[in-house]
């Protein structure tokens, strides 16, 4: 007697079908993805990672966001910088390092923004006894971003601006980095 073999149909349905039902599985992706951006200013690299939250037609400040409250500015976990060197924000200094980016919205007001130690948090527990920084930044009008976005519009020699942009609401953050010469290729 031969042993059966399998029939092209089934073999397709194996290497086609499982995978799909391997992804079913896991569920759905997040609702807020996570996002990074990085940017090179002469010797200093400057990283976020953050998971992105969807606007989805709400009023954001002032509504589903109160004004005046600590919130990271993200999802699920709280939103982090990092610094390959020492830098400055807003004029302040701020050592090198991985700092947890928190945010007291304001209405008609300068925001504040916090730097802390204590990078790897959820998104609801601000670290009050970690404080590294806090820098204020006044809030412009921009055009209407439906997902939260940081990224760098502006890049100098030994500066760049860092914005943080929801909705209508963008917020700039000056960063200087050291004046050594530029040591690449």
């Amino acid at each position: 007697m031969q042993p059966r073999r399998l029939s092209s149909l089934a073999i397709a349905f194996l290497a086609l079908g499982l995978p799909a039902l391997a992804c079913a599985q896991e569920g759905s992706p997040p609702a807020s993805q996570h996002g990074t951006v990085s940017q090179t200013v002469n010797n200093t690299t400057i990283t976020m990672g953050y998971d992105r939250p969807v606007q989805r037609g709400r009023s954001i400040f002032g509504d589903i966001l109160d004004y005046d409250v600590v919130w990271t500015p993200g999802a699920n976990r709280a939103t982090w910088i990092e610094f390959s060197t020492d830098v400055t924000i807003q004029g302040t200094a701020v050592a090198a390092g991985r700092y947890g980016v928190w945010t007291i919205p304001q209405d008609g007001a300068p925001w504040e923004i916090v730097l802390v130690s204590d990078w790897d948090t959820h998104h609801s527990f601000f670290p009050f006894e970690s404080e590294v920084a806090r820098v204020r930044a006044r809030a412009e009008r921009g055009a209407p971003m439906e997902v939260l976005a940081f990224y760098f519009p502006v890049v100098g020699a030994h500066e760049t601006t860092l914005r943080f942009h929801w909705g209508e609401v963008v917020v700039p953050l000056t960063i200087g980095v050291p004046a050594e010469p530029y040591a690449g290729g």
